[in-house]
């Protein structure tokens, strides 16, 4: 995006004209690296945090639902610990006067791999979803262990198989370093046939089924809730599950993935860049969705909050006593007990309940 700078050709004069312009690129590069690891920072401990807790059993989750959630804490993890440290890491080694190399295609690859793989296990979720929700008694039956596990597979493997073009210098779609972004971004323009199939076998599918489900479940959620205001034990002001899980989850999807959709396709059909400030916030920001997922699938649940309060006392206990004095925390025995309830109860739970909206169809 930028020019390369030429020092011996023109003397002290143009030394003096493009020294404000490097210390320009340099103090924009700054700030984008700095952006870039609080952004990472911010993922992965959140994503850890998460980790702790759904490795085990939540009192309200099923079985295939923590499949479904590991595997999405698994793609977002990958935003903090693959994708910004290749980039940058790129960003620091490579010469932005030279032309695309085999590394850059291994960074894009693996880019592109990640991004796709999240928005395949953020529709596989709401289908998920959409049968705990609408078909109950038959869960169990229509999602099989078995069929959960390969819906997972279908998420991480189908994404490399339909990137692979990426991965080879001599490919059919060329890959540049963005100055802009400070990430190994494939020359969409290159192959404009190649990079709208992407967006029509990863984005458009992925958004149809994740709007259809979860507008769904929205909307029987609100009949149900329209209903139980008729019944004595309704009378209660209750709280709004559906607008409170599902608008926060599809105002963050599109929020995130839809202007660098947007700015794929421009520049896939215009062969033109978006401002460079533009084009960094639209390549990065699909990365923050790997963080707000942590509080919208994770934190606004009851239960999980509740066991990371309990493991986190565990961790006080263990690694510090005395502050866990100071902080008024429970014994490790008592901890352990609770820790004992919580589980009994998740034992009883409906095997077809799934995050904070398994209670959609059930106010209670």
């Amino acid at each position: 995006m930028y020019a390369p700078l030429n020092f011996s050709a023109s003397g002290d004069l143009n030394l003096s004209n493009t020294d404000p312009q490097r210390s320009l690129e340099l103090t924009h590069r700054s700030v984008k690296v700095s952006i870039i690891i609080a952004l990472g920072v911010m993922i992965t401990l959140g994503n850890i945090a998460v980790l702790l807790v759904i490795s085990s059993s939540v009192a309200g989750w099923s079985r295939n639902s923590r499949y479904f959630l590991l595997s999405l804490t698994a793609a977002d993890s990958a935003f903090g610990l693959l994708v910004m440290p290749l980039n940058l890491c790129v960003s620091l080694v490579k010469d932005y006067t030279e032309g695309p190399d085999a590394l850059c295609h291994v960074v894009a690859f693996c880019n592109a791999t990640v991004y796709s793989t999240c928005m395949y296990t953020l529709a596989s979720i709401s289908l998920e979803r959409y049968i705990a929700v609408f078909y109950p008694l038959k869960y169990s039956s229509i999602l099989t262990r078995k069929r959960t596990l390969l819906l997972i597979s279908f998420s991480w493997c189908f994404p490399p198989f339909l990137l692979l073009p990426i991965l080879f210098p001599d490919g059919i779609i060329e890959v540049h370093f963005s100055t802009a972004s400070l990430v190994c971004n494939p020359s969409y323009s290159t192959n404009v046939g190649y990079s709208l199939s992407l967006t029509g076998f990863i984005f458009f599918p992925c958004s149809i089924i994740m709007s259809y489900a979860n507008l769904r479940v929205w909307c029987a959620a609100k009949r149900q809730r329209l209903k139980l205001r008729k019944y004595d034990c309704a009378r209660r002001n209750r709280h709004d599950v559906a607008s409170r899980v599902l608008v926060p989850v599809m105002a963050a999807y599109y929020t995130c993935w839809t202007p660098c959709m947007a700015a794929m396709i421009y520049n896939a059909v215009s062969g033109s860049s978006v401002p460079e400030w533009a084009e960094f916030v639209v390549v990065w920001l699909p990365t923050s969705n790997g963080f707000l997922n942590c509080i919208f699938y994770f934190w606004i649940n009851q239960s999980f909050r509740r066991k990371f309060r309990l493991i986190l006392q565990r961790l006080i206990l263990a690694l510090c006593p005395k502050l866990a004095n100071i902080l008024g925390c429970c014994s490790s025995s008592k901890a352990q007990f609770i820790s004992g309830i919580l589980e009994n109860n998740s034992v009883h739970e409906r095997s077809s309940s799934v995050s904070s909206t398994c209670t959609l169809l059930t106010l209670a």
